[in-house]
């Protein structure tokens, strides 16, 4: 089964571990190429559009003995300019996720749900035009992924160069939390499309 994302809307994708929900999100990154079919991002094999493109993973992707400040700077030095206020702006990036910038404490003396925001800031401030999302309430307490949720529907409303409107897939186990974004819900099962629902 083939399916597509419109551009300004939120997917949410559903299934059991093994159903091949993080594979999809890292095929839509161009971190792997799919052993069967095909995949196009933004009309383009998905590596050559990874400019436009942000992944969060279950990793942080952070380098737990600095600061989030201190990563969050290193990161946004690798990054282009972008039409996003958090381009360049570790201080905000941590702030738009409720991170305190001053808090001088290295990351892997944080807690699980306050690394899982600063990996957030960190994919948030290269002003991603797709941002993939692989289980991010993984970890939150109630409240930080309602949080979470309430960022993630203003992430959407942020000014594009170009125009176009910012895309979310993200997977989850935790579908109730996720269900006020979605504009779409998968099911995945074996590797498969099995279900699509739109609200």
């Amino acid at each position: 089964m083939s399916t597509s994302f419109a551009a300004g809307t939120c997917t949410v994708i559903l299934g059991e571990n093994g159903a091949g929900k993080s594979t999809l999100l890292r095929i839509m990154a161009g971190l792997i190429t799919p052993t069967r079919g095909k995949a196009t991002v933004f009309g383009e094999q998905p590596h050559k559009q990874r400019r436009r493109v942000a992944y969060m993973s279950h990793a942080t992707m952070l380098y737990e003995e600095l600061t989030a400040m201190e990563n969050l700077s290193y990161f946004a030095s690798l990054h282009r300019e972008g039409s996003c206020a958090c381009v360049g702006s570790p201080e905000m990036a941590l702030r738009a996720v409720g991170l305190d910038p001053s808090l001088n404490r290295p990351i892997g003396q944080y807690s699980q749900g306050m690394r899982q925001r600063a990996s957030l800031a960190r994919v948030l401030q290269t002003d991603p035009e797709l941002l993939l999302l692989d289980e991010p309430f993984s970890n939150l307490d109630v409240t930080s992924a309602n949080h979470m949720v309430e960022l993630l529907a203003d992430f959407r409303t942020w000014p594009v160069q170009g125009g176009d409107s910012r895309t979310i897939l993200l997977t989850t186990h935790q579908a109730h939390f996720a269900e006020p974004l979605a504009d779409t819900t998968l099911v995945m099962r074996a590797g498969q499309i099995v279900e699509t629902r739109t609200r």
